[in-house]
């Protein structure tokens, strides 16, 4: 199962493995008061893209695509989330205040269906 959660809200005991996913340090957090099990900066997207992005609403679904291209190209730095996620709880962690238009959203629906997929074909 994986979750997301924003780094700022409290780790509880159903966060399971917790991996920051983002390409930047949150603002205002400190990193021995930030619970988790690690940073993959590389699953992030790219800082172009990032940058494209700007967090515009306008271009959520372009963002959508490009973001998941960059996954499928890549695949080194999700698919140990992809491990753990089959071992049990993991939460992506980010730090945007949009909970609905937020890379760790988009890597979430990837993994999904790559767990999907594995389990359709058990």
């Amino acid at each position: 199962m994986i979750q997301l959660k924003r780094v700022y809200d409290p780790p509880d005991s159903h966060d399971g493995r917790r991996f920051l996913v983002e390409r930047l340090w949150p603002r205002g957090m400190k990193k021995e008061s930030l619970a988790m099990d690690g940073w993959l900066k590389d699953v992030a997207p790219s800082d172009s893209l990032r940058q494209w992005f700007g967090h515009d609403p306008a271009k959520w679904e372009e963002f959508q695509q490009r973001y998941t291209s960059e996954l499928e190209h890549n695949p080194a730095p999700w698919v140990p989330l992809l491990e753990a996620a089959r071992q049990g709880a993991v939460t992506l962690l980010y730090s945007t205040h949009d909970q609905e238009r937020n890379n760790a959203l988009v890597l979430k629906n990837f993994l999904d269906a790559r767990l999907k997929r594995r389990k359709g074909a058990s």
